[in-house]
């Protein structure tokens, strides 16, 4: 309210109740001018509807003139991704001998089908069909999805389950998980983020990341190489296809980013 009251007296008016809706829609357009965002904004309004509802209450007032003042509308946040080069610097930082290997399919995994960490961790030994080459996978509302799996997915899936996943199962030919940690038992979702912020700081990726930078990294891609909307909906496992829109919002950021470098008259 301090703020609203030394506003107030800039423009000559000596108390709250004596405010007009201009008075408040001049406030808050002042409050945006000085980049707060609509949250702030909006907590403003709602803190100035507390107070006018009280005067009008008291009758200390003959008109609310925040009555019809709309809040404003939160910004919706673009998902953070990584370009096609970090990806790969953050793929070539693994070494893929030991427990390597086992990242390695993990984080190829990630990118390359855009599972959720949650059904990374969770998958089993009998949702793989590397030589149908996909995946059956539940995600959210457990619901059950059939994911592709890439070229190079498939061919360091089949490497560490060959090679790395028996060493580390060792004594525990019953474990249905398909990523385990050192001790045979399944990967959890903790560790998945300590990997994969290690690696991305191997890789001098400056960002702070996690599993859902490589999911939200998977969908981007696609359509910025024109993949369909639908297309990526499925293999997101999105039920409602708003939530997959918010991916070409990235992409016309993208678009906006290059016309401003390379246009002559940007």
């Amino acid at each position: 309210m301090t703020l609203f009251s030394a506003y107030l007296a800039r423009t000559g008016v000596r108390a709250p109740s004596g405010a007009r809706q201009t008075h408040v829609r001049e406030f808050l357009r002042s409050l945006r001018g000085a980049a707060n965002g609509p949250t702030t904004v909006a907590r403003r309004l709602a803190a100035l509807r507390g107070l006018y509802k009280y005067l009008e209450g008291e009758r200390l007032i003959d008109a609310n003139p925040t009555a019809f003042i709309e809040t404003p509308k939160a910004w919706r946040k673009l998902p953070q991704t990584l370009r096609l080069d970090e990806v790969e610097r953050m793929l070539a930082a693994v070494d893929a001998d030991g427990l390597g290997g086992r990242d390695l399919a993990m984080l190829e995994l990630l990118y390359g089908t855009g599972l959720r960490v949650s059904e990374l961790v969770s998958l089993n030994l009998a949702s793989l069909n590397l030589e149908g080459g996909f995946l059956r996978c539940i995600g959210k509302g457990n619901k059950e999805r059939i994911v592709p799996l890439g070229r190079q997915a498939t061919t360091v899936l089949e490497r560490y389950l060959g090679h790395q996943r028996p060493a580390l199962v060792d004594g525990k030919p019953n474990e249905p998980a398909v990523f385990v940690n050192r001790y045979g038992r399944r990967l959890t979702r903790q560790r998945v983020f300590q990997l994969l912020r290690r690696y991305a700081r191997a890789g001098l990726i400056g960002k702070t990341i996690g599993p859902h930078t490589l999911r939200h990294s998977f969908a981007t891609h696609l359509l910025e190489r024109g993949a369909d909307l639908r297309t990526v909906q499925e293999l997101l496992g999105h039920a409602n296809i708003s939530t997959t829109q918010r991916y070409t919002h990235v992409d016309r950021a993208r678009l906006k980013a290059v016309h401003e470098q390379f246009h002559p008259r940007p």
